[in-house]
């Protein structure tokens, strides 16, 4: 594989605008998710974004950001663009779309995610963490993975996500963690659907690869990762990193 990471980000934020440039730790917090993604040493990092003064906010440090359409529908839509103008050639089959909201995550926990797509059978790679308490599995802000694992196959394929604690019964549940590693076909094929049924009823644009018949194998980790939603989320990562 030759993988390259792209991380998706725009200004407008309902419950947080401006959210990628968010300070934390004296530096915005999309600076923060691109050094991790960096220091996970995989491939080129790129900052995809409608908006330059996200774009600005990388300058002196190494990370090349890819201006693109402000109108575009999605995260990976963005992605697909910038790689489009960036590798023109092909020469990196395989993406990684990290969400620009995840400044804690782990370079590790991004490399992990590639082990699907290294596998024959699996379209798209990404990551789960157990859900902690009943709180996080009732939360509809933490998007569950239906899926399980079986000793000694560290990939589970994924049957479905939901903002419902899913499966019913006895057992884990995964909390979903938004980094995807795609084959660059897959993607390509992704963004040329219309959003799908189940993708607009739970507004999670990760079912309409599962409703056209894509494959997503997870990849568990310890934990999931701290993310920004809120302003409440911001504060639980500044005091996380002051400690």
């Amino acid at each position: 594989m030759n993988p390259i990471i792209v991380i998706p980000s725009r200004l407008a934020s309902t419950r947080l605008p401006n959210k990628p440039l968010a300070e934390i730790d004296g530096a915005p917090m999309i600076l923060h998710v691109a050094l991790r993604a960096k220091a996970a040493s995989l491939g080129p990092v790129l900052v995809a974004s409608g908006d330059q003064a996200i774009l600005d906010a990388l300058a002196g440090h190494g990370i090349e950001g890819i201006l693109t359409d402000p109108a575009l529908p999605s995260g990976s839509d963005r992605v697909h663009a910038a790689l489009r103008d960036h590798d023109p050639k092909g020469l990196h089959d395989v993406v990684i779309n990290l969400q620009g909201d995840l400044p804690l995550i782990a370079p590790d926990s991004i490399a992990s995610a590639l082990m699907p797509v290294a596998q024959e059978g699996f379209d798209i790679g990404t990551l789960v963490a157990p859900v902690e308490t009943e709180e996080e599995a009732e939360r509809n802000s933490v998007v569950k993975a239906a899926c399980a694992f079986t000793p000694n196959r560290p990939v589970a394929r994924a049957l479905y996500f939901s903002r419902q604690p899913v499966p019913w019964g006895t057992g884990p549940l995964w909390h979903h963690i938004g980094v995807y590693a795609w084959r660059r076909e897959a993607l390509a094929q992704f963004v040329s659907l219309p959003p799908s049924p189940m993708e607009q009823r739970e507004s999670l644009e990760q079912l309409r690869a599962l409703e056209a018949g894509m494959s997503i194998g997870c990849v568990a980790i310890d934990e999931a990762p701290l993310g920004v939603d809120t302003p409440e989320d911001l504060v639980r990562i500044r005091q996380a990193l002051r400690s």
